[in-house]
């Protein structure tokens, strides 16, 4: 145990969550305001692509969504629950093949025009800050690209003790 408690420090990232929920509950207040209840922002990219494809097993999803496997088997299961989706056994006993129910296709129009009001209100929301939040999210991927996370927190670790 160190002298002191790392944890009582600022948390770098919890400005960065903090925000992305705020702005996740945005999106979830105009769903209720339009009369759309049970439904989170994180099921819109699902059920749209579900839409355009038919039905996928939850790893040909998660794929397609470049999501991990975990994450979307809890976004299916969570819509299941909401009844937009169903899920049935697929070719083989390990897959799932994953589709909308007529709840679900009914709200995907809906659901399209929302993603590209919300597409336009950040590119709107990035000519109102300084430095574009999509911008500043390329710039530090580029830096990451340079020098991993991985790397960095590696290098202020230091060499592990012998």
């Amino acid at each position: 145990m160190t002298s002191s408690d790392p944890t009582a420090l600022p948390d770098p990232w919890h400005s960065l969550h903090e925000l992305l929920a705020a702005m996740d509950a945005e999106i979830e207040q105009v769903y209720v305001e339009r009369g759309i209840e049970g439904v989170r922002p994180r099921f819109a990219y699902p059920l749209i692509r579900l839409a355009h494809t038919g039905p996928l097993t939850i790893r040909e999803l998660a794929r397609s969504l470049r999501r991990s496997h975990s994450a979307i088997s809890q976004t299916v299961a969570a819509m299941r629950k909401e009844g937009l989706v169903t899920s049935e056994p697929g070719p083989d006993a390990r897959t799932r093949r994953v589709d909308l129910t007529e709840r679900g296709r009914s709200l995907v129009p809906f659901l399209e025009a929302e993603w590209r009001a919300t597409h336009d209100a950040v590119a709107e929301l990035d000519g109102d800050i300084p430095y574009a939040m999509t911008t500043v999210v390329e710039e530090v991927r580029r830096a990451l690209d340079r020098r991993s996370l991985r790397r960095r927190i590696l290098d202020h670790l230091g060499e592990p003790p012998r």
